[in-house]
């Protein structure tokens, strides 16, 4: 029977899932203290020892594959010509392949700008500018400023080819370890992320591993496959595409709350769902990421109830501004406490439905009129995420949560916010056991398993009593 083990190593547990391959089934989980910065084996002993005992002892893995977000995750900059063109289509490259960008950067690099990112010390640096034939000026500037920098990680060139091979030359000759890929934007308004996102993914595979110390683990694993994130991304691709001929759940939306960010994933075209609306602007990847570093549940916790609104935040949570300031205190004084009491539960739940509402709206496309010379046109920006058909939740906040698909209903589309092309009528699942990492992980390498055990690890959340809900039932 084969059997797959399937590891994160995260920025605070080392989580394990055991595979029965055979009946796309987790048999067993466990998980240990992530030990990155000093040995990251013993974390994953005593996550591998707590799974033997569990379990009553381990099988033969056929597949053991990891991904990581440990030590800061992968730290990367982004540099392009302009900021809504190649300088974009750089930062969905990186969001995409599961960075963490640290600094997003245009135009011509000025010395402060690279003291700067030397100063980040950034995992990877992604350099871009330029379509293929077009301006080759500022990336051989970006590169020569880079080249004559302190600056050690690796660099990965995706930018006009034209000047790919004297950008790589200028790159090598100063010393540094640079990586030569396609164009993220080969033409005007054409988007090319996918090689740039493979790119990078090898970078992290042969690089980063180690810097990270975590190839110390390499004994006791197969490889460590991407960073988290683009695992999560990929499973939910995977199961929203289906593979071969089984059928997957259809365009969806991924939101995943967490201490410091919150990550939303879509996997649908977001073409305009309404005739006569025009698309402007850079298109958007069928697999999109995006990340919002200001929205998270302790971390950013007060940044999240000014953005809302402190009085507006507190209706909400059903606590006056006496409590709500008590909450806000005690968050910034340790980021690691957890709810008891009900009225701490309903903070964190209000903080948890902010999150989910910002970031959604975030990540979707807008719309708006634009009058030209024959009249009023709807233009829309981003993707259209209106017909989505399901929203997915993950994260610790909401697998805990007494109710999460009030959590989730912060997702939809709102009468206060009607430009944003938010979700109006999808069904609401979340993901208990953690499974779409898993489904990325495994999708290579077991794909009718690893959509199986995806379908599996969601579960479509129980609809309010009297009330109708939303779309159809999801069997589990």
């Amino acid at each position: 029977m084969p059997h797959a083990l399937l590891i994160d190593f995260g920025s605070t547990y080392t989580k394990l899932r055991a595979v029965d391959l055979n009946g796309a089934t987790v048999i067993g989980t466990a998980q240990g203290p992530s030990t990155v910065t000093t040995d990251v084996t013993q974390g994953l002993d005593a996550a591998l020892a707590e799974l033997d005992a569990a379990m009553g002892g381990l099988p033969k893995f056929d597949h053991r594959l990891a991904s990581s977000s440990a030590a800061g995750g992968l730290r990367m900059v982004t540099v392009g010509l302009v900021p809504e063109l190649t300088a974009k289509a750089a930062r969905m490259a990186a969001l995409g392949a599961g960075a963490k960008l640290t600094g997003t950067y245009a135009f011509e690099l000025t010395g402060s700008d690279v003291t700067a990112i030397v100063a980040d010390a950034p995992d990877m640096v992604l350099l871009s500018g330029g379509t293929d034939g077009g301006n080759r000026k500022v990336i051989e500037h970006n590169a020569d400023m880079l080249a004559g920098s302190s600056l050690s990680c690796p660099i990965v060139i995706a930018g006009n080819r034209s000047a790919t091979e004297s950008v790589y030359e200028m790159l090598v000759g100063a010393g540094k370890s640079a990586i030569a890929t396609e164009n993220v934007m080969p033409r005007h308004l054409e988007l090319n992320i996918e090689p740039a996102r493979e790119a990078i993914r090898q970078v992290f595979i042969n690089h980063i591993v180690h810097a990270k110390g975590i190839d110390k683990a390499r004994e006791q694993l197969d490889a460590v496959m991407m960073p988290t994130p683009a695992a999560v991304l990929k499973g939910a691709t995977f199961l929203a595409d289906g593979y071969g001929i089984e059928p997957g759940l259809g365009p969806l939306l991924v939101v995943d709350i967490g201490g410091a960010t919150t990550d939303v994933h879509s996997a649908c075209d977001g073409a305009p769902s309404e005739s006569g609306v025009v698309y402007h602007g850079l298109p958007e990847p069928y697999a999109k990421r995006t990340v919002e570093g200001d929205l998270g549940m302790r971390h950013t916790a007060r940044h999240v109830v000014e953005t809302i609104g402190a009085d507006a935040f507190a209706a909400d949570a059903k606590l006056d501004a006496q409590m709500l300031e008590a909450l806000l205190a005690r968050t910034d004084a340790d980021v690691e406490w957890l709810p008891a009491r009900d009225h701490e539960h309903a903070f964190d739940l209000a903080l948890a439905r902010a999150a989910t509402r910002l970031s959604v709206v975030r990540h979707a496309g807008t719309l708006e009129t634009v009058y030209t010379a024959t009249g009023p046109v709807t233009m829309q920006r981003g993707k259209d995420l209106s017909t989505i058909g399901l929203v997915i939740g993950t994260g610790g906040v909401l697998v805990h949560a007494a109710d999460p698909r009030e959590v989730l209903a912060g997702s939809l589309a709102r009468a206060d916010a009607p430009l944003a092309l938010c979700p109006k009528e999808p069904r609401l699942m979340i993901d208990a056991d953690y499974g779409l990492f898993a489904c990325g992980l495994l999708a290579d390498v077991a794909p009718e398993a690893a959509l199986a055990l995806g379908r599996q690890s969601v579960s479509e959340l129980p609809k309010p009593e009297g009330n109708a809900g939303h779309g159809a039932n999801a069997s589990r």
